[in-house]
This record gives C-alpha cells, structure tokens and sequence, in this order.
C-alpha cells in the first residue's frame, strides 16, 4: 500500500508544481501589443527630440521571437547620447526588459551605424556616445533579451523514481546508520566530555559525533596522551608523517592543528596552547 500511497502523491505534487510554473510564465509574459506601444513611443520620442512633430512612425515589425524593427516614414537626424537615453528611460518606465541590445542601421546598406548593449550581468556597452547623425532614413532594431532559466520540468520528472528509489533505500540507510552508531564502548580514550574512538576517527558524547580524519585522530591522540604538557612539533612531524615516509614543514603542524581547533571549536574547554619555538600544550578545562 505504501508504494501506490508514495506515487499518488508524487504524481499529485507534479501536477500542482507544473500548473505552478505555467500560471508564473503566463503571468510573466509581456503582451505583444504593449510591446508595441513601448516601441512605438520610443520612435515618438526620437522625432520630437529631432523637432519633428508630423513625421509618423511606420507599423514596429517583429523580426523573431525577440527582435524588433522600428521605422520612420521620413529621414530622421539626431544625436546617438538621444536614442540611448530614451531607450533606457523608456524600458525602465515600462519594465519592459532589463537586457536588450540596440541596433541602428541604414535603409539602403542594411549597415549598423551605431548599437549599444544594457545589461546587468556583463555590464553595459555604449560605445557610441556623442556621435551626431546626420539627415538619413535608419531603422532601429532592439533585441530583448531573455533570462536563462532553469527548465524545472526536468527536476520534477526526477521526483516519482527518487521517491521510490528513496522508499526502497530507508531501511537500507537506516541500518547503515545504525552500524555506523555503534561503537565498542570498551576501546576509546576520553577526553573531556567525549569519547574519543581511535579506529573509527570519531570524538562522540551523548549530543555529538564530531569525524576527523586519520591525520587529525593521529594528531589528538597524541595530544590525549600528553594533556597539560608541551608536545613537540618535531614529535608531531614525526609521528604523524615521517614514519609513514612523509618529509614536512613545521607549518604542516599548524595547519593540522588549526583544523583540529575548528572543529573542537564548539566546547569552550578544549583549547590548543601554541608555545612559542617549541610546539603546543592541550588543555582541558
């Protein structure tokens, strides 16, 4: 039964997320016609900044899915600093895109005279700033671009074999974890408040299991057997690495030590002594 219960709710849990996620694209997504309009003001704009009240501005073509053509229906002349700072204001009235490149071209070359690029994750591009452009029929192509998103409907696919891959495995995990817990009650050293298991790398107390690795186990077990005593840094390069044929550095030592700190750094009596051209002492208070 519990099978059939796991899979009735991950299919119902897909449903919702899915219908979620169409609902906020939905609600995302900018009309066509008011992209219109905003484009359409802007080339309103650029004409009476150029003192041209008649002139009218021809239908705005959608070029692909993101690009768009604005045109005029007579030769337009102004300066570059105009049609960047109208852009800009224009978009952030309207919210009508936080990313786009512009492109101004010529009717006959179908050359770009001037293009410049707003956006937040490369940082802005204007390059054309301050040019003045003469008497000439241009049309001005903006491109929106979108935001790359996650496609969440790969995930929520994952969702019906990771539960019953999950269901499946909890008892396996549970008796891992169950080995894992127990220790030989009759084989560790204590330091402090905590039972400290050599074999297993592991300090543990009745609140806590703290994993430290074979370098740091060496390094603490030779500091348990020597509390309130300076041990050496040349015992601990030895001991730790130069047996085992390993040559270090003195600085080998506080590093090790320093993670030992960290990770001890939760109880207040545990503290690591550095004795200055000599080694450390460890203290338990």
């Amino acid at each position: 039964m519990k099978p059939f219960i796991l899979f009735g709710s991950s299919m119902m849990i897909i449903v919702i997320l899915i219908s979620a996620v169409a609902f906020i694209n939905k609600k995302n997504e900018i009309p066509e016609k008011h992209i219109e309009v905003v484009l359409r003001d802007i080339g309103h704009q650029l004409l009476l900044s150029a003192k041209d009240s008649s002139s009218r501005v021809l239908p705005v073509k959608k070029l692909n899915e993101n690009t768009y053509q604005v045109s005029f229906q007579n030769d337009v002349g102004f300066i570059s600093d105009t049609l960047i700072n109208i852009v800009q204001r224009t978009f952030q009235k309207n919210a009508l895109a936080n990313d786009y490149i512009v492109n101004l071209r010529n009717c006959e070359q179908k050359e770009t005279v001037l293009a410049f690029e707003i956006n937040g994750k490369t940082g802005d591009l204007t390059p054309c700033r301050g040019r003045k452009l003469e008497l000439g029929c241009y049309v001005i192509e903006i491109d929106l671009l979108k935001e790359t998103k996650f496609n969440f409907l790969w995930l929520l696919l994952l969702i019906i074999p990771l539960g019953f891959a999950g269901f499946y495995m909890k008892d396996t995990f549970q008796k891992k974890e169950a080995r894992e817990s127990i220790f030989d009650t009759t084989d560790y050293i204590q330091v402090g408040n905590f039972q400290f298991y050599t074999a297993d790398n592991v300090l543990k107390n009745e609140h806590k299991t703290i994993t430290l690795s074979e370098k740091e186990t060496k390094a603490l077990e030779i500091f348990a057997q020597n509390i309130n005593q300076v041990v050496e840094r040349e015992k601990l390069m030895k001991e730790i690495w130069e047996d085992e044929g390993t040559i270090v550095i003195s600085r080998n030592v506080d590093v090790l030590v320093s993670k030992l700190r960290k990770k001890l750094s939760d109880d207040n009596s545990f503290k690591f002594i550095n004795v200055h051209g000599k080694g450390y002492k460890f203290i338990i208070e």
